[in-house]
């Protein structure tokens, strides 16, 4: 299957990621949980970033994989 991983980074570190696999927002530092917490209580936030999963991720497989696969 697919997964989506959509990472917020500030000053290099990752402080919250969404993971279409798991279907929420995890944060890795005190303001990512901050966010997380709100960002999951949004069903449009999720909802958006479940559409991205199938706007971009799936609409392109095909397209990453015959490249992939034209180079071995």
């Amino acid at each position: 299957g697919i997964e989506l991983i959509d990472s917020y980074v500030f000053n290099k570190a990752e402080y919250v990621r969404f993971n279409s696999t798991v279907g929420r927002y995890v944060g890795y530092t005190e303001y990512g949980v901050k966010n997380a917490k709100a960002w999951n209580s949004d069903a449009g936030i999720l909802g958006q970033e479940q559409a991205e999963l199938e706007r971009i991720c799936k609409t392109h497989a095909a397209i990453y994989y015959s490249n992939i696969l034209d180079k071995t």
